[in-house]
């Protein structure tokens, strides 16, 4: 049996990049999944290739920055599955600018990308994971750790979910619903193009991470996820863990 047999999860973002990891470790540990991407056609091939795994996916097409179809998510699955048992938060757009620099619009762009989905599907998402005992699993980041430059706006709203993923294990925790943040370091698509684009940053960063490697999206951070959404994981909660190879030491 998988480790998430019964189990049924969303996860934004996930037609890409670690969402997808985590979305396909999911779908391979027995979970049944809602996927939500802004993206249709990357959203539709995810979908594709999760049932050709033998997965039970569906993709839903939604924009997270408009909150009014915030709510649709947390229905549809239920109208779909029956019940939700996980909710993962990976969702998140930002711009890269000095913080001097950095505008309205910028700052705004993360918040509405990041938190307030987060918080929105959180809040939705919590009458249903009483029934199922479930858990949150939100995104954090070390960039935001360790206050990279140019990161003001993406650490801004990470360390915001991950304030609010505090308060929410503390509240929930008496009803049995855990909440965890994971900051992952792997390669995504945004992290290729770094690469592409600053070999010579690249490389100084990897230098940095004490395993000398960077994640695999769904071996590396879908495989901590699962752990975290498994009952392996049950007096697990209030948590962020570094999934990072040893970038940033969080002792």
């Amino acid at each position: 049996m998988g480790q998430l047999d019964g189990k049924v999860a969303i996860v934004t973002g996930g037609a890409r990049g670690v969402a997808k990891g985590v979305a396909t470790a999911f779908v391979k540990a027995g979970a049944r999944l809602l996927i939500v991407d802004r993206e249709v056609e990357l959203g539709r091939a995810t979908e594709a290739e999760l049932r050709a795994l033998g997965g039970d996916a569906v993709f839903l097409a939604a924009d997270l920055a408009d909150r009014n179809a915030l709510p649709s998510v947390v229905s549809t699955a239920i109208d779909r599955f029956g019940k939700l048992d996980i909710l993962v938060n990976a969702a998140q757009a930002s711009r890269q600018l000095p913080l001097a620099e950095t505008t309205d619009e910028a700052m705004e762009l993360s918040f509405a990308t990041g938190f307030w989905p987060s918080f929105a599907l959180m809040r939705a998402a919590y009458p249903h994971l009483v029934e199922t005992r479930g858990c949150v699993i939100n995104f954090g980041s070390g960039a935001a750790f360790d206050g990279l430059p140019t990161q003001g706006s993406y650490a801004a709203a990470k360390e915001a979910i991950r304030a609010i993923s505090k308060v929410a294990a503390n509240e929930w925790g008496p009803q049995g619903v855990r909440v965890n943040v994971i900051c992952p370091f792997a390669n995504s698509p945004g992290v290729q193009m770094w690469r592409e684009h600053a070999p010579d940053d690249y490389a100084a960063q990897i230098d940095k991470v004490a395993l000398r490697r960077i994640g695999d999206c769904e071996r590396d951070i879908g495989a901590a996820a699962t752990f975290l959404a498994s009952d392996a994981a049950a007096y697990i909660t209030g948590q962020t863990l570094m999934v990072d190879g040893g970038q940033t030491k969080a002792f």
